[in-house]
């Protein structure tokens, strides 16, 4: 990949990243990513940018959204390319909720089989986890995906 004078056209920028240009564009007018322009109107983007597409790429992957992409992004620098401990400080507000995600994984994992408190009772173990739908009284939703404990 060549560079541009100041940096990485667009094209070049959504070809290393796995993007498409129309997303670098959405992205940059949400405020994600930054370019410069050149004399002749063609965006440049520092290297940089680069790390920051593919953090907002593999990010969404993992099912989160742009706002919450966006709030980590804002606590880089935007006048200088961040540094390891920038990223770092990121990671670690981000970790919480990385964690939540991966328990949330492992309780949908380990439980789908069974009895999850969602109400539909189809199930034999329902009658013995969900009597009556009990878990409707905790609230909406797969109750024991959720964290609640079924009355036993």
């Amino acid at each position: 990949m060549r560079k541009a004078e100041k940096g990485f056209l667009i094209g070049q920028v959504a070809k290393r990243t796995g993007s498409t240009v129309s997303a670098l564009r959405f992205y940059e007018q949400k405020g994600l990513i930054n370019s410069e322009r050149t004399a002749g109107g063609k965006r440049v983007f520092r290297a940089s940018e680069i790390r920051r597409v593919s953090f907002i790429l593999i990010a969404q992957q993992l099912g989160f959204s742009l706002a919450d992409i966006k709030a980590q992004l804002e606590k880089l620098p935007d006048h200088r390319t961040p540094t390891k401990s920038d990223w770092e400080q990121i990671s670690q507000t981000f970790k919480h909720d990385i964690e939540v995600r991966i328990a949330g994984l492992e309780r949908l994992r380990d439980k789908l089989s069974g009895c999850i408190g969602c109400g539909c009772l189809s199930l034999e173990v329902c009658a013995l986890y969900n009597p009556g739908d009990s878990a409707a009284q905790k609230g909406a939703g797969a109750r024991y995906l959720l964290g609640d404990k079924p009355h036993q």
